[in-house]
Formats: structure tokens, C-alpha cells, sequence
């Protein structure tokens, strides 16, 4: 598929192309690919148009010229493009305050290379750099320092816990692994004794901990989750609920992972998505209000309808 779209995309990458292999001489084509994050093929097709690239008049010592032996290639002549493309505003704005936010999140590793990257992308942006961007973070940020420092100490955990997805506060003893930010919220990795599992935290629902005399002592089989797709990753063991989603609603098809989203007629979706537990979907989509009908599960309808009603008879019975 070609377009506007894939024509910028190659440009930039021929651009940078030449400055990279003048740093490299002799470089795989294949580890060149990998870095460049194309294939091996499109690769031969960039270095193929390059030969013929090159500076007004086209002819010898104007184009672009190297030397490619087999699986490896070196450029002998640049025709003047020795320098890979610099930053946008945009992007470079975007650097500053990821670095930035790095650099300031609880419990982060390498904090002096952090820094120095940041001090080189602030140099090299100038004043843009600059711009007046608030960089917030959490507002646990203490809790997050208590919770980190009990966990650098190699300790046990006692702790009380509030579960949002049961609406139950519980009190377990965790081995704790980690600690680690994920979409702006803190968690708290650590063997749960009382599930016998591997589970994430979040340490603005941790209501109390102490640290126990024991050490931490998570068995070898307990796994780190991948969080390379965020903390909930949907799996068809669990509830699958529907909904019929009004205007004001949609929203949340973009704050929750959602199975399929597809027009019901007029401004109404049908969707469909997986949660952990039943309970938590209650309590969401009881307070979505009348923009929202739930299709299913029964059980789910159920649970909806009867609380409702009670909540109904509260207000119907004299003297409440």
C-alpha cells in the first residue's frame, strides 16, 4: 500500500539512512533492518533508490554512492547529507516532559542517564524547552516513597487492601517484587499469600502496611506480568457483558478495553467487553444512569434489577 502517508515515512527513513551508515561502515543489512525497524527486503529497495539520489547535475561525485558487498554495505560517497534529520517542535516538546516525568517518577532506575538524555534534548530543543508545561504526578507520590523504601528493604509485607472490582477491603501478607508506574498510576508487585499468586497493587488503595521482620520471599514461580498492553488484558474466561450505549456514554469505549463496538441504529452502539468480576460491572453501569442497557448476562440484569429495586424501596417506605 502506498500513499501520502507511506511516501513521508520513507523519505524520513532515506534521510536518516545515509548518516546511519556512514557511522557504520560495513554494517549488516540485516542488523541495519532491525534497527531501522523495516524489513530486510524494503531495506535493499531504500539502498537501491539512493544510488540514484544525489545532489543538481546527477552525474559522478554528485550521487550518492556505496559500496554493498553481499550482506553488508558502506557508503563512499554522502553528496553531502552526513547529518540525520533533527527534531520537530513537537517532538522534541514531547522528549522534554516524557524525560521529565521520568525523571520525577518514585522509583526509577538510572536516574543519572534519565538527566543527562534530558540535558542534551533541553540543549538541542533550546528555548522550547522552555514552555510553560506542567509535569503532575501522582498525588500518592509520598505512599509511593513509603511503599518503594519497605520494598528496597527485602522485607515482607502485611497490609490492608482495598479491592475496587468486590468493593471488600482485605488484609493479606505479600512478598513484594517491584514497584512500577503504568498508564500514571503506582502498583505494588508481590506474591499474595493469601491468593498463591502474583498480583499488581495499587498503592493509592492500600489502605495500611507494616513491614514484617521476615524477608520477602517470592517462590521461583512467580511470574512479573506483562504490561506491555496495560494492566488488564481481557481473556475469554471472563464475563462477557453487552451493552446498548447512548451518545453521552461512548466514552467509555475508550477508557475500557472493549471487545466489538457496532451502531444499534440512530446514536446507539452495541458493545461488548470483558471484566474481571461481575460486582464491579454492577456498580459501573448503575452509575451510567438511563443512557446505558444492559443486554447481558442474565445474572448481571439480575443483580441490576434487584438492586435497584431495593434501592427503590428505600425511598418508598415511610420513615427512611
Amino acid at each position: 500500500m502506498t500513499g501520502p502517508r507511506q511516501s513521508a515515512d520513507r523519505l524520513g527513513r532515506l534521510l536518516n539512512l545515509v548518516p546511519y551508515l556512514l557511522a557504520r561502515p560495513g554494517i549488516l543489512v540485516a542488523e541495519a533492518a532491525a534497527d531501522l525497524g523495516v524489513s530486510e527486503r524494503q531495506l535493499r529497495e531504500d539502498l537501491e533508490l539512493l544510488w540514484v539520489c544525489g545532489l543538481p547535475g546527477y552525474g559522478p561525485g554528485d550521487l550518492i554512492d556505496m559500496a554493498l558487498d553481499g550482506d553488508r554495505v558502506t557508503i563512499s560517497h554522502d553528496a553531502g547529507i552526513d547529518r540525520p534529520l533533527r527534531l520537530t517542535q513537537d517532538e522534541a516538546l514531547a522528549l522534554v516532559v516524557a524525560l521529565r516525568m521520568l525523571a520525577e517518577t518514585p522509583g526509577t532506575g538510572h536516574r543519572d542517564v534519565i538527566e543527562r538524555a534530558l540535558a542534551k534534548i533541553e540543549n538541542a530543543a533550546g528555548d522550547l524547552a522552555d514552555a510553560p508545561v506542567a509535569v503532575r504526578l501522582p498525588a500518592n507520590a509520598k505512599r509511593v516513597d513509603k511503599v518503594r523504601a519497605a520494598v528496597e528493604s527485602g522485607h515482607a509485607l502485611r497490609m490492608t487492601y482495598y479491592t475496587a472490582a468486590r468493593d471488600e477491603t482485605t488484609d493479606r501478607v505479600v512478598d513484594p517484587m517491584r514497584v512500577l508506574m503504568v498508564g500514571g498510576k503506582a502498583y505494588l508487585e508481590a506474591w499474595c499469600r493469601r491468593a498463591e499468586a502474583t498480583r499488581l497493587f495499587r498503592i493509592d488503595r492500600i489502605d495500611d502496611f507494616t513491614e514484617l521482620a521476615e524477608p520477602s520471599r517470592p517462590p521461583a514461580g512467580a511470574e512479573p506480568h506483562d504490561l506491555t498492553g496495560g494492566v488488564f488484558h481481557p481473556t475469554p474466561d471472563l464475563p462477557l457483558v453487552t451493552l446498548r450505549v447512548g451518545r453521552r456514554s461512548r466514552w467509555i469505549t475508550e477508557y475500557y478495553p472493549v471487545e466489538e463496538v457496532h451502531r444499534s441504529g440512530g446514536d446507539e452502539w452495541i458493545v461488548t467487553m470483558r471484566v474481571t468480576d461481575l460486582g464491579w460491572a454492577q456498580r459501573l453501569l448503575l452509575g451510567l444512569g438511563p443512557d446505558v442497557t444492559v443486554l447481558g448476562p442474565p445474572e448481571l440484569l439480575t443483580r441490576i434489577r434487584e438492586q435497584a429495586t431495593a434501592a427503590l424501596d428505600q425511598y418508598s417506605t415511610p420513615g427512611r
